[in-house]
């Protein structure tokens, strides 16, 4: 029986994990405190939208240091303390534009090889900064990621993969038929809209911020395409929790 084994939030988006055990979930919406924030480099285009592509933000695709980052959000304050196995923690308030200075200063050592220079933070409107232009919600399926790890040859934390939702009791890539189809884990249901095609971060690994692992190369040859996971849309709110039964209707 598939289950729910364990839920992740972003709130800087590609700055870091943090591991929750229940959330909310609304009609439409991300899950709650999921790429609140985002990161915007020196080539960035924000002009004119309220959802803006992830090319304009620092990612672990073109930075891979910063995959290594964890986090731990306040919500009641806003505040977020941010782990890098290189750096000192840092805790600041994102919507504060005194401590960008702060923030920048810590994240420079990361950035020494990155592609473009980190310039500001950028708050979401109406929609999270996910990867997707409609409001996102990613899920894994935990076989895949042995299946995966197997033919690479080593174990691919999760983290790799910037999931919101892993689940369990599936086949390998067995959820890429969920697409077009109502999901419902806990109280709350979702429609499988389409795979996610995956990019350099997954080569990346999130204890050392180096990449290690061929990831794309080796979904490409076992199968054929670049997928891994897929993008639900919640049309049902409710309460998810780890553990939850997730079962396809």
């Amino acid at each position: 029986m598939a289950h729910l084994t364990d839920i992740f939030r972003h709130p800087i988006k590609a700055h870091g994990v943090e591991r929750i055990t229940t959330s909310p979930v609304a009609v439409n919406e991300c899950l709650p405190w999921d790429r609140v924030w985002a990161v915007a480099h020196e080539k960035a285009k924000l002009a004119g939208t309220n959802w803006i592509s992830c090319h304009n933000f620092t990612r672990a695709a073109r930075t891979a240091t910063v995959h290594a980052i964890t986090s731990t959000l306040d919500t009641t304050t806003g505040t977020v303390t941010l782990s890098h196995p290189d750096r000192k923690d840092f805790t600041f308030q994102p919507d504060d534009d005194r401590q960008l200075t702060g923030f920048l200063a810590w994240m420079r050592p990361l950035m020494v090889d990155a592609w473009a220079q980190s310039t500001h933070i950028v708050r979401a409107g109406s929609q999270a900064m996910t990867d997707t232009d409609f409001p996102s919600i990613s899920l894994n399926n935990q076989a895949s990621r042995r299946a995966l790890s197997q033919h690479v040859g080593q174990d691919l934390e999760m983290q790799r993969f910037r999931g919101n939702l892993w689940v369990d009791g599936l086949a390998p890539f067995e959820d890429h038929e969920w697409v077009g189809k109502t999901v419902r884990i806990g109280t709350a249901e979702f429609e499988g809209v389409e795979p996610i095609e995956r990019c350099a971060a997954t080569m990346v690994n999130t204890r050392t911020g180096q990449r290690d692992a061929a990831t794309l190369d080796t979904l490409e040859a076992r199968y054929g395409h670049k997928d891994f996971g897929i993008f639900l849309r919640c049309t049902k709110p409710g309460q998810i929790a780890v553990n939850d039964q997730v079962t396809v209707l």
